[in-house]
């Protein structure tokens, strides 16, 4: 269908459930986009231009010409602007010519993607700029159900690194998990104990820090600290381990947190409150 691969993440599979459940596949008298087969005819042929009506940064061309392309094998595709471009108003991103129900049956699943993956990619590039060249940005989990392989792309694009994907690549020890083991130290030790590749720890004081890295954690978050915390905070440490900024972070206070010297400083919001992008899909009949 496409070269686009994201690891983790099935392009065919997302295409497909997206279309069907536009189409209302398995509903009844679902499966089908009647508006098109009513007033377009079976040959007719469209040509047609997708454009960014904002300046953007881009994210997700790859995936909105997958979905012409299911409908329309033979649809002639040209992307025109790379990923994680950012692009003035008015910028063309993808010329389109094919069948022109196909084209108008795909419509909105490209655009609903293309604008969603875009509108994350620039909130995110919002926040680089205002960090400075100061740490780097992260992403959180805080993302929709089922996108998270997609939203996360789109955060890369816009210039951030991911954070953990899941639950499943390292251990991330907030708050309630010091609360049950009864302390930072032990919390950690037991992570350490058992095994894990990589211990994140949350420390909300000063006096957690050492305890965290005398038990073995490997990354410090620095949870709701302001920047003359973080600043006592990044001393502390002493380049020991990594510190990422958490808590309290939006486009008016990150570039006085990441001056601070942390390493990383983390957004829920990029994926969690992002607009969609601005962006417009025009025919032609030919």
């Amino acid at each position: 269908m496409s070269a686009f691969s994201i690891p983790g993440f099935d392009l065919a599979a997302f295409v497909d459930a997206t279309l069907a459940e536009d189409l209302g596949s398995g509903l009844p008298g679902g499966g089908r986009d009647v508006t098109s087969e009513s007033v377009i005819a079976a040959d007719a042929r469209f040509a047609g231009v997708m454009d960014s009506r904002d300046a953007i940064t881009v994210a997700g061309l790859p995936l909105a010409a997958a979905f012409f392309h299911a409908l329309d094998p033979q649809m002639t595709v040209e992307i025109l602007v790379a990923e994680g471009a950012r692009v003035e108003p008015g910028t063309a991103l993808m010329r389109l010519s094919g069948n022109a129900r196909a084209m108008l049956t795909a419509e909105r699943s490209a655009l609903n993607t293309v604008q969603h993956l875009s509108g994350i990619a620039t909130l995110t590039r919002s926040y680089v700029d205002a960090m400075g060249g100061h740490a780097t940005l992260l992403d959180t989990r805080k993302t929709i159900p089922g996108l998270r392989h997609l939203e996360k792309y789109a955060t890369r694009m816009g210039g951030a690194q991911n954070h953990r994907l899941g639950l499943w690549d390292a251990a991330m020890i907030k708050d309630n998990h010091v609360l049950v083991a009864g302390g930072v130290g032990p919390a950690v030790a037991r992570a350490r104990d058992a095994g894990v590749a990589r211990i994140i720890c949350e420390v909300d004081r000063l006096d957690q820090i050492e305890p965290a890295i005398s038990a073995g954690a490997h990354h410090l978050l620095l949870d709701n600290m302001g920047p003359d915390t973080l600043r006592e905070a990044v001393a502390i440490v002493a380049g020991r381990v990594p510190t990422e900024a958490s808590g309290g972070v939006n486009l008016a206070t990150i570039g006085a947190i990441a001056a601070s010297g942390v390493t990383y400083v983390s957004v829920g919001r990029l994926t969690q409150s992002a607009p969609a992008a601005d962006i417009g899909l025009d025919f032609t009949p030919l």
